[in-house]
């Protein structure tokens, strides 16, 4: 064996190490996708960023179809979406749901990237 093909077989066999850190379980890795899965879809982020820049912190589902130009029951299901990955929260008042954002939410996405 020439030099080269050790460096090689040197090099072959560190690349197949096992990390020393370990991965994410599958249950962690199954609701991070949730999250990023509800916002892949450019709707709910649009939702999201009407929600966050109301002048309450809040924005009523009657005030979110017109801006999307969608009907009242896709804006609703996007919606639950987010109220599943726990981004938004939901208050229901009389007949009407209000939404705002889940205190510290999107900090927690950024650290869901940062932690991968």
């Amino acid at each position: 064996m020439n030099a080269l093909q050790t460096a090689e077989t040197m090099l072959d066999a560190s690349c197949c190490l096992p990390s020393e850190q370990p991965g994410i379980s599958l249950e962690d890795a199954q609701q991070r996708a949730l999250v990023f899965k509800a916002l892949a879809d450019p709707n709910r982020l649009r939702l999201l960023s009407i929600v966050k820049a109301g002048e309450s912190g809040e924005a009523c589902v009657c005030d979110l179809t017109e801006p999307l130009d969608l009907g009242q029951p896709t804006v609703s299901h996007h919606l639950k979406i987010l109220v599943e990955a726990g981004l938004l929260n939901r208050e229901k008042r009389g007949t009407w749901a209000y939404y705002s954002l889940v205190p510290g939410a999107l900090d927690r996405v950024t650290g869901l990237l940062a932690s991968l």
